[in-house]
């Protein structure tokens, strides 16, 4: 390999480099869109199965809709995509041996926050679930 060739192969490897860390300074969902009632574009970003809540068992199915802080997304509506993301794409996911969820935490945000860490400048929407004849029923949180 002469020393041209040599130069072009580590200049090419620099912007490997360079597009693997800006693919990695930002979120990437490979999944379609979540179909909810508001029409945001909602992707499903972590599920926790560690977690134990006052009733036991809690799983926590985390999603995430950037346009969740538009001026064009009405609050009021957040509980129906909530209530459709449980029904539509929840229960689907949850296990058909072993212990049972107790109840179903769903989070609704316009970016990716770490589990238990503030973020003052997210927007966030909570609910939870109890799963009864195969339904997702709302309860207090």
């Amino acid at each position: 390999m002469g020393r041209g060739a040599g130069q072009l192969v580590k200049a090419l490897h620099g912007v490997a480099l360079v597009a693997l860390v800006l693919m990695a300074a930002r979120p990437v969902y490979a999944q379609e869109p979540i179909a909810v009632p508001s029409g945001l574009a909602v992707h499903w970003f972590e599920t926790l199965r560690d977690s134990q809540g006052p009733n036991g068992l809690t799983l926590r199915f985390r999603f995430v809709a950037p346009d969740l802080a538009g001026p064009d997304y009405d609050p009021d509506l957040a509980t129906a995509d909530l209530q459709a993301l449980c029904d539509g794409y929840v229960l689907a996911r949850l296990p058909e041996m072993g212990p049972q969820p107790a109840e179903i935490v769903l989070d609704l945000a316009d970016r990716e926050v770490p589990f238990g860490e503030p973020n003052e400048d997210a927007v966030q929407f909570f609910e939870a679930f109890s799963v009864q004849h195969g339904a997702c029923v709302w309860e207090f949180y």
